[in-house]
């Protein structure tokens, strides 16, 4: 496919994702707030709570019912299609950035895995994550919340180090999240709206509403609500190569996760008390402390910086590098230099050697897919030129 319609294919569908993301999101943080903000003192006969508010200019009064009204309104709003259309975008995404271009995002750098064999593992990773999650939720475990949450959380950590086995960091990642967001959408799709369906049919027929759907369609909605943050932190993971470039990337995810969960339940509990205050400090040392961790290692034996000219640095850029970072890039995936970074010149060349170090000597995360073959040698080489100063003289 010509590189300038791939590239405008990402941005639209990248652009659509984002917008139904956020839709989606911000509606399953609206309605939790909702739900813990209403006032249950002496409700009024048939209800469960009721919430003054007022934004926008305007103030609103909303009720919730303890099951349904006793009879159905006309216009019933109901909130699904956020959550396809986030999904739909999403996979969209994944198989014009990921699938289409495996050799070079997807597969791990050096690995003898063939492309269709990558997106067969990618794809089954996404069945086979929404197969055993829903199987957990429906089986005994689902009676112990915590618990389930703890037993999906170690799964998924092994999910990540599964995969880091096999793809690139990114592809690792992206996975995660993809499986993280199939879970999601399939809660919505086959327990929330089901559940949901059947609340409005049994007040239509004049039957009393089964408790244990309603019930059941919470608790996967919670499962939806705590999952959104290590979501959205693994849509930004591919711009910070220190975390899924790191050899244990699979645990600084983990870490990252269980921070943003931590920092969640926090905001799901703050009507209530401030028990869980100590969340936020805890996730900021968390976060501090797994920035530590992450640093690239100096090697106390490793020679000192040698006096490396700029030529033979120049030698390995342009034959490494300005495939794809130049102002004409003559790599087949590229109509223009990924993320605007160019390296066509002395001057282009020193002012991004702090990435160039970050992203091709620290994480080693570029090139991508090692496709034009770096090696350690031309790393070191350039490594230690970044080291004396990058001097261009």
């Amino acid at each position: 496919m010509d590189p300038h319609i791939t590239e405008w294919l990402n941005l639209a569908v990248r652009w659509v994702h984002m917008i139904t993301g956020i839709a989606w999101i911000g509606a399953s943080f609206y309605f939790v707030w909702l739900e813990n903000h209403l006032d249950r003192r002496n409700p009024k006969d048939g209800l469960s709570g009721d919430l003054w508010a007022i934004h926008g200019g305007g103030i609103y009064h909303l009720e919730k019912y303890k099951l349904a009204p006793p009879e159905m309104p006309e216009q019933l709003h109901w909130f699904k299609w956020e959550a396809y259309a986030t999904f739909l975008s999403g996979f969209a995404l994944l198989s014009v950035v990921y699938y289409l271009n495996a050799q070079l995002y997807l597969v791990a750098p050096g690995s003898d895995l063939s492309s269709p064999s990558a997106i067969a593992i990618g794809v089954g990773s996404l069945v086979v994550g929404w197969l055993v999650y829903t199987s957990l939720c429906d089986s005994p475990l689902g009676k112990t919340p915590a618990l389930l949450g703890a037993v999906l959380f170690a799964l998924l950590v092994f999910a990540a180090w599964g995969l880091s086995q096999v793809f690139s960091g990114r592809g690792a990642f992206i996975h995660v999240g993809a499986i993280i967001g199939t879970i999601m959408v399939g809660n919505v799709f086959r327990v929330i709206m089901p559940a949901q369906r059947a609340l409005v049919k049994a007040i239509e027929e004049g039957r009393e509403p089964d408790p244990l759907l309603p019930a059941k369609g919470l608790l996967r909605s919670r499962h939806n609500n705590y999952f959104t943050l290590p979501v959205l932190f693994i849509m930004i993971s591919n711009h910070f190569p220190s975390t899924y470039g790191n050899e244990f990337n699979w645990a600084v995810l983990a870490g990252i996760a269980a921070l943003s969960v931590l920092v969640r339940h926090y905001f799901n509990t703050r009507h209530d008390s401030q028990k869980y205050i100590w969340t936020l400090p805890a996730a900021a040392l968390g976060m501090i402390t797994l920035a530590f961790v992450v640093a690239p290692q100096k090697n106390s034996n490793a020679a000192q910086p040698q006096q490396v000219s700029f030529n033979q640095v120049s030698e390995v850029i342009h034959e490494r590098c300005t495939v794809c970072h130049s102002s004409s890039p003559s790599f087949a995936g590229f109509a223009t230099a990924p993320a605007g970074i160019k390296l066509d010149n002395a001057e282009e060349i020193k002012l991004m050697a702090e990435k160039i170090h970050a992203q091709a000597i620290a994480t080693q995360t570029m090139p991508l897919g090692n496709v034009t073959q770096m090696t350690p040698e031309e790393r070191d080489l350039v490594g230690m030129w970044i080291a004396d100063g990058a001097h261009i003289d």
